[in-house]
């Protein structure tokens, strides 16, 4: 593949975590991979490994939640790379209280770096990954996207649910337009967003008897972005070693 026919995937929350695992991998499928992130140190390192691999990476500051760093981070991309085919909508963060304890000021920060976000990042990638003519969306989500989780984190429970209609709303917008569009719904994944969770119990929760790594979401998203996935839109995939099958 030559440098003209490389795709290009911006993923954010692309320096930590199940971002870190999904620039890894894509660019082991031969992509460049911009990794998008606020964590500027964490981000160049992730960025100069994939190259010290052998692959092709670079790293641009992006606050996800902010409508003017999205238009730049896609212009400097274009500008660049010449092109956007995959977008993964991976960053966010979490609430840990209930809701009559959550300040409103908690819950607008949650949905905008985690829900607010992703529209964001495909209105500012739109025309990018229609011009591909193979483009495609991966939104990550959560198990909590679709199930009540435990009663708290109303912010990061809202936020991953509007993750997974929105996937739909714009899978069915651009189903003849080039784009597919797709959300991933991680269960407990071994992340920096588990904090200090009790990670014995989540794994006695999750019927495989275990957390998820990052890198077995990676494989999902992966797919979701490769030919093979070619006529699955508007679809969601569930990495959670059978927490949603109770």
């Amino acid at each position: 593949m030559t440098t003209d026919e490389r795709r290009v995937a911006l993923v954010t929350g692309g320096a930590s975590g199940i971002g870190r695992a999904t620039v890894e991998r894509l660019a082991a499928d031969g992509m460049t991979v911009v990794v998008a992130d606020i964590q500027d140190e964490a981000g160049e390192e992730a960025a100069a490994a994939i190259r010290d691999a052998g692959g092709d990476a670079v790293y641009r500051h992006l606050d996800v939640a902010d409508e003017a760093s999205w238009a730049d981070v896609v212009a400097a991309t274009l500008r660049d790379q010449g092109r956007i085919d995959v977008l993964v909508n991976n960053a966010g963060i979490g609430d840990t209280a209930p809701l009559e304890e959550t300040p409103l000021a908690t819950y607008d920060r949650v949905v905008a770096i985690t829900q607010t976000s992703v529209f964001l990042g495909m209105k500012a990638a739109a025309d990018a990954l229609k011009a591909s003519g193979s483009g495609s969306v991966i939104n990550v989500s959560s198990i909590f996207g679709i199930a009540g989780g435990f009663g708290v984190s109303p912010a990061y429970t809202a936020a991953k649910g509007a993750v997974r209609n929105l996937t739909k709303n714009v899978a069915l917008l651009w189903a003849q337009q080039g784009v597919r569009v797709n959300s991933v719904h991680p269960g407990f994944i071994e992340t920096p967003i588990l904090g200090d969770a009790d990670r014995s119990m989540l794994s006695e929760v999750t019927p495989m008897g275990r957390l998820g790594q990052p890198a077995e979401v990676s494989e999902a998203i992966a797919f979701l972005a490769s030919p093979g996935a070619s006529f699955i839109t508007g679809a969601e995939l569930y990495v959670d070693g059978g927490y949603l099958a109770r």
